[in-house]
């Protein structure tokens, strides 16, 4: 029988601090943030409103605007924070591997079931490129700046002097292969089809990596 994947619910963020406490604005506005992007990844773009974002945060819906211009504004910043977040997470799974083990480290990282499953944490591009192109000018641009601070983060790990080597053209299809098998891998309903594109998608990438390798420097 087919898998059902319940949706991810969207949980409130704990108790706000107390008016006067140090930093209050910054905390506020990280918090509808995090706010924001649970929504985002539960629901879409199309999904976020001011007042259940204010309330998820465990905000008053008036504050709202000391910390944001508009309701794109939040959704933009929330795009940024989602890239953000990425990065953070390519670092710590890379750690101090460096070229194409750490590429090789981050390809079975990102093309695990653990990853596919992880919907309210995984990355940004998977998450929102079914969504982006109906993103307001400012949400688009958020999220193309964040794609080309993934092809940038990999080409640091790409040999840069090989015969006939396009490492931009490289980092690109890497970021549009491992995004592209996730949202696949998310979108069936059969668990084993799942694992296979994942699995596909993983050994494909390795036999790339495998040949540029070899090539002649």
């Amino acid at each position: 029988m087919p898998a059902v994947h319940p949706e991810p619910a969207v949980h409130p963020e704990p108790a706000a601090p107390p008016e006067h406490a140090p930093g209050r604005k910054a905390v506020s506005h990280d918090r509808i943030l995090r706010a924001a992007a649970r929504a985002i990844r539960a629901k879409g773009p199309d999904g976020v409103g001011v007042a259940s974002i204010m309330q998820a945060a465990g905000l008053t819906h008036g504050g709202f605007y000391a910390h944001f211009r508009s309701k794109d504004d939040l959704v933009a910043a929330a795009i940024r924070g989602m890239f953000a977040e990425g990065s953070a997470r390519f670092a710590r799974r890379v750690g101090e591997a460096q070229g194409m083990p750490a590429l090789r480290l981050w390809i079975d990282s990102y093309l695990s079931p653990a990853h596919r499953d992880d919907r309210m944490r995984g990355c940004a591009v998977a998450t929102l490129s079914g969504d982006a192109a109906r993103l307001d000018r400012q949400a688009r641009a958020a999220f193309d700046a964040g794609i080309e601070g993934i092809v940038a983060r990999y080409m640091r790990y790409l040999p840069k002097a090989r015969r006939g080597f396009d490492p931009r053209g490289f980092a690109l299809a890497l970021a549009t292969q491992l995004a592209g098998a996730v949202a696949l891998a998310r979108a069936v309903s059969d668990r084993r089809l799942s694992d296979a594109i994942l699995d596909a998608a993983r050994r494909s990438l390795h036999d790339r990596l495998d040949g540029l390798e070899k090539s002649p420097r």
